[in-house]
């Protein structure tokens, strides 16, 4: 078949290119800090966006790192016998958390599920901004010419991912022992996420995940698409790379890569071979760095769509809470 990145013995043995900050664990151990010090202040709302005979429908709203208001969908069985397991949900790139329907087939199966809209993008989750540089075309390059690393927008997006999941976990009906994190592309990066800053986490299902090393997207002439904003930042704002070393590793803050070794959840991975939006190999240098139990499901003739038999997989995998 067509390579356009390594052949698979190869990607089980890449460990990614994105240099890694000399301070990354003290810059999350810090980022964890602030978050344990905000209160998250949920409120449920009762929808009226459906009325499910079975299941209880809210808006979930509660605070995140900078005092934003987040936003989620949260669904549960109506008809509960003690606690239940539960499943967070992320959405791709730009997007939001979907529908409230596409969660009763978890509830059904006694899941409460959570679905996050990021900070800044397609949802109702508030983006309270503040950082200096351009903010023109894109997440990946908010605050990153801001003097403070701090103010990189993923990091607070990742933040939001560990708050829900403190949040849920909260809940009465919720068994804290037994969640789940899963999505697609930005959705992977932030179940890779999610589960490195929230350790509780038990299993976790990232699709293609978006999010990891950076440099390695570059140098494939890949940052396109999800990725363009690299290329604009460059382009703009450093035209000849002379700073090409500081921004990548800047970068590395907020590369999955650098995170994956804090897991702690059983993963099964999904990549499709023809991924030109995520390429393989980006997926696996945060792969590679899991040492928990872990699994990657390949589709060698499929890119970055849809991927049959995947959610069913993911389905059952997360039975097994």
């Amino acid at each position: 078949m067509p390579l356009i990145d390594k052949p698979v013995a190869e990607l089980y043995q890449y460990q990614g290119r994105n240099p890694r900050p000399a301070d990354f664990d003290s810059y999350w151990d810090e980022a964890l800090r602030e978050l344990d010090a905000t209160d998250p202040q949920p409120e449920l709302v009762p929808t009226s966006a459906i009325a499910p005979r079975n299941s209880e429908a809210f808006d979930l709203w509660f605070t995140g790192v900078g005092g934003a208001r987040i936003y989620a969908k949260y669904v549960r069985p109506k008809n509960r016998k003690g606690k239940c397991p539960a499943v967070l949900q992320f959405h791709g790139y730009s997007g939001n958390g979907g529908d409230f329907s596409s969660r009763l087939a978890w509830t059904s199966e006694g899941f409460c599920v959570a679905a996050l809209d990021c900070r800044g993008q397609g949802g109702r989750s508030e983006d309270v901004g503040g950082v200096k540089g351009n903010t023109r075309s894109g997440h990946i390059i908010r605050g990153l010419d801001d003097p403070d690393p701090r103010k990189l927008l993923f990091r607070q997006i990742f933040l939001d991912t560990a708050q829900l999941a403190r949040v849920v976990m909260g809940f009465d009906e919720v068994d804290a022992n037994r969640m789940g994190a899963m999505g697609g592309s930005q959705g992977g990066g932030l179940t890779l996420a999610c589960a490195a800053l929230e350790p509780r986490i038990k299993r976790a299902a990232p699709i293609f995940p978006f999010l990891c090393d950076y440099r390695r997207v570059w140098e494939m002439d890949l940052a396109t698409r999800a990725y363009e904003e690299l290329s604009f930042h460059f382009r703009m704002f450093d035209p000849r790379h002379e700073r090409e070393d500081e921004i990548f590793t800047k970068l590395g803050y907020i590369d999955c890569q650098h995170l994956a070794p804090r897991i702690k959840a059983e993963v099964l991975m999904y990549t499709g071979q023809m991924d030109t939006v995520c390429p393989p190999s980006t997926q696996f240098a945060a792969y590679n760095k899991i040492t928990s139990k872990k699994e990657v499901v390949f589709y060698p003739d499929y890119a970055h769509e849809g991927l049959p038999g995947e959610t069913d997989r993911s389905f059952n995998f997360m039975l097994g809470l």
